[in-house]
């Protein structure tokens, strides 16, 4: 580490050495007098001065930046330069840029008043309507601006997720898009451990503040990786492409116990840019899981109660390097480390009774697991602009090694029963390159290469007290080692045309995984090697600039991943069990969309038609297992819980989002979604046939009051659903925010309270041939409040434009 940091101090004073040398210019000599380049910015339509607008002074020569600054609350800028011929560019988000070229400054400049237009291609992509609606519309994707939304500041990006349109969480942290948990998460269009692919806990590592909006991808390309049956979310961090330094500051507190502190940097300067995001975070989380079980062979009754509070601390960073080495090429690298511990107390009351009500047996187990993850990512990518507009070829290079450490110290009514050790170290290397070639004004063919390549080591072991020597004893029927190797080699080559309104984007990609697993306990050794191909259709027809009708087809799979496919059961419960199918084998889905957009007046309406066709569909099964454990002299039949291919699933639904401001003050939101699941399917000699409708609804209300403090309300509604075995209620919540600018804008500080009525309970019921299972479940734990205090310098109150760092914009 000690050379890492050495390199980038070196680094640093190389690019303090570059810049701080003589800029060139025509007619500038060394140490030349400084000219002053002034003017003011505006909107054209308001006339309201432009705060944050971009003026970049540009080398008429060469075409590279040689400085810029931004404008103040009244619009004003100011420049100190050299004489020479030099070109002016000034930029704001969503307006049309100005500029001036050839101007040759030999004495000092005033432009004068500078107005800036809407740009209507770019309102035709992002719905802006006076100030950017929380919710921005494309024509294949939603996207959802973080910075925008109160309801989560200082929260994680669990939090964020779960206030996306068309995005869930469910009780155990499972995302779910559109209700089908087969969703993939991606940082910047790439995989990252930041969220991980195994764990949700891992999406409470990074702070809401780090994140500048979620995609959501509902119909992907070609270009994206096929892993997804539901579709794509893709995450975009925070950055800056100002110049100069800026940045921001972040602190939150609240309770249930929680604090943190983000702070994001950015630096530019000339052809390089530095940034770096830091993290701090701790937070306390209670929760419960209750189950009431009737076995119905003896009318016996299992009652478990487990209450538990989470505890989790740790920081991330995120350092990164982009350099643009001329006005065609960049590269850009990137570091990214988190350190996170935690502990969880548990404790675990089970009670059991006959038929008559009368008590047999009472367990108190006490479970206090300590956890423990390091994850250390580096990232480089390359690219190159043609001198042909959107001719570009781009590389992706990313390494990431993670462990996650978990240890356990069991005690069951007052003795010290068992000792479970649980490390994980996981490592994947990430290939990808992209070549896009335009034809003529309106087509473009598309191709590339990726490559995944994800090594885990599970060591799992187990350690039982010997009654009769008071010695811990490792157990070799449940102490086992995993190995998984998963290796994916992918190509892809696409074409894209516009004909008059009707533009279509055709492509074919090719996945080939190479699967191995290894159980060194056993002696179970197996290799899988399967290819597949998945054709994508996009279709999109204009009906007018405000109006147009889109129609997507494409193939897509789930692949098992580790846990899923690891034999050995956890020890959670002693009656209630996970265990994983190493005979699980991918979900393949073809999915439609037809999708409508439609802007009038002051109302923007998106709406979807889906459905979704699903054969090997992976469901969570439980059932009784045949084996006992001996409580107080009691044997308690175990039930287990465990992924199968089990089904083919026809899924339809409707999606629409409507968004409404009246004004600059008010803004409204609301995400409906409404889809019917017909379930068939048969595993081990039981029927899992099952129809289901069920639906959703969110409503976002943003208002401005007195005194410019904003207001949002988030209301959520979750409907009820069914399965063969599962029977789950519907969940209602509610989130309120209210923020108060500081300072002239350049500080916030934001209160929200999170479930305002405390009724985001899971409650539901599992009924099997042998067993009726009614459940409770709040991993969140109670109502919670926050508040926030940010504070920007040289910095947007707004998001930043998108960078096309990483691959952010992976777009077509």
């Amino acid at each position: 580490m000690y050379k890492f940091l050495l390199g980038i101090i070196s680094y640093l004073f190389f690019i303090s050495y570059v810049t701080a040398q003589p800029l060139p210019s025509e007619e500038a000599e060394y140490n030349p007098k400084k000219m002053t380049l002034t003017g003011t910015v505006i909107d054209r339509e308001t006339q309201q001065p432009l705060e944050y607008a971009t003026v970049s002074l540009y080398s008429h020569e060469n075409k590279k930046v040689i400085d810029g600054t931004i404008t103040d609350i009244n619009g004003f800028f100011e420049l100190k330069v050299a004489k020479g011929i030099y070109d002016v560019k000034v930029e704001y988000i969503s307006y049309k840029p100005y500029q001036l070229f050839n101007q040759k400054i030999v004495a000092d400049l005033d432009l004068g008043v500078i107005n800036l237009d809407l740009d209507i291609a770019t309102l035709d992509a992002v719905e802006v309507i006076a100030e950017r609606t929380t919710v921005e519309v494309r024509l294949d994707k939603k996207i959802y601006n973080v910075g925008k939304d109160l309801t989560v500041r200082g929260g994680n990006v669990s939090d964020v997720l779960d206030n996306v349109p068309s995005v869930s969480v469910d009780a155990e942290g499972n995302i779910a898009l559109r209700g089908n948990d087969n969703v993939r998460i991606l940082i910047n269009g790439k995989p990252s451990g930041l969220v991980g692919l195994e764990s949700s806990d891992a999406l409470k590592q990074l702070p809401a503040e780090a994140i500048e909006k979620v995609e959501v991808i509902t119909s992907p390309s070609a270009r994206y990786e096929a892993e997804g049956t539901a579709g794509i979310l893709n995450i975009i961090l925070r950055r800056s492409k100002l110049q100069g330094l800026n940045g921001a500051l972040t602190t939150n507190v609240g309770h249930p116990d929680q604090a943190g502190i983000s702070g994001n940097i950015n630096f530019r300067t000339g052809d390089i840019n530095l940034f770096n995001t830091l993290s701090y975070r701790y937070n306390e989380s209670p929760g419960l899981w209750y189950t009431y079980t009737t076995f119905k062979r003896n009318g016996n009754i299992s009652d478990e109660k487990r209450d538990w509070i989470e505890t989790t601390k740790g920081f991330t960073n995120n350092f990164g390097v982009e350099w643009y080495i001329n006005e065609t090429s960049s590269i850009t690298t990137a570091m990214v480390y988190s350190d996170n511990s935690g502990d969880n107390n548990s404790t675990n009351l089970l009670l059991q009774y006959d038929s008559n009500g009368n008590l047999l047996s009472e367990n108190l187990r006490l479970d206090p697991e300590l956890r423990d993850s390091k994850n250390i990512q580096y990232s480089f990518n390359y690219t190159k602009n043609f001198q042909n507009d959107g001719h570009t070829l781009t590389f992706d290079f990313q390494f990431e090694d993670n462990n996650n450490d978990q240890y356990s110290l069991i005690n069951v009514d007052g003795i010290d029963t068992d000792i479970l050790t649980q490390l994980v170290d996981n490592s994947k290397i990430f290939l990808r390159t992209d070549y896009v070639l335009p034809i003529g004004e309106d087509s473009q063919f598309e191709m590339g290469y990726r490559g995944d390549f994800d090594e885990s080591v599970t060591d799992y072991k187990v350690e039982l007290l010997n009654e009769n020597t008071g010695v811990f004893e490792i157990d070799t029927g449940l102490t086992n080692v995993f190995n998984f190797r998963n290796y994916i080699h992918a190509a892809y080559a696409q074409f894209g045309s516009k004909i008059n309104k009707f533009s279509y984007l055709v492509g074919l990609r090719m996945e080939n995984t190479q699967l191995t697993l290894d159980q060194p306990t056993s002696g179970d050794f197996e290799k899988r090697n399967f290819t597949g191909l998945f054709p994508t259709i996009n279709l999109t027809y204009e009906f007018n600039e405000d109006e147009n009708l889109t129609f997507g087809y494409n193939r897509r799979l789930r692949r098992p991943w580790s846990f899923f496919l690891n034999p050995y059961p956890s020890r959670s419960s002693l009656t209630n069990i996970f265990q994983g199918n190493p005979g699980l084998i991918p979900t393949y889905t073809g999915s439609f969309d037809l999708g409508y957009l439609n802007r009038f007046n002051k109302f923007v309406l998106t709406s979807s038609l889906y459905y979704q066709h699903s054969i090997n569909v992976i469901k969570f099964i439980s059932r009784e297992t045949g084996e006992t454990v001996d409580i107080d002299g009691q044997d308690i039949p175990v039930i287990q819980r465990g992924p199968a291919n089990i089904a083919t699933e026809n899924r339809y639904g409707l999606e629409f989002n409507l968004s409404y401001s009246p004004n600059r003050k008010w803004r409204v939101n609301t995400d409906f979604n409404v889809y019917n699941s017909i379930i068939d399917g048969n595993f081990e000699d039981t029927n899992f046939d099952s129809e289901n409708l069920t639906w959703g609804i969110r409503l976002n209300n943003k208002l401005t009051l007195p005194g410019k403090i904003d207001w949002q309300t988030s209301l959520n509604y979750r409907g009820p659903s069914e399965d063969a075995q599962n029977r789950r209620d519907g969940v209602f919540s509610t989130n309120l925010a209210f923020s108060k600018d500081l300072f002239k804008e350049k500080a916030s500080i934001a209160f929200n309270i999170n479930d305002l009525f405390d009724s985001r309970s899971y409650n539901g019921t599992v009924e099997t041939e042998d067993f009726i299972n009614e459940r409770e479940l709040r991993f969140r734990g109670v109502r919670s409040y926050n508040l926030s205090f940010t504070y920007r310098f040289n910095q947007k109150k707004k998001p930043q434009r998108p960078s096309n760092f990483g691959g952010g914009d992976i777009e077509m």
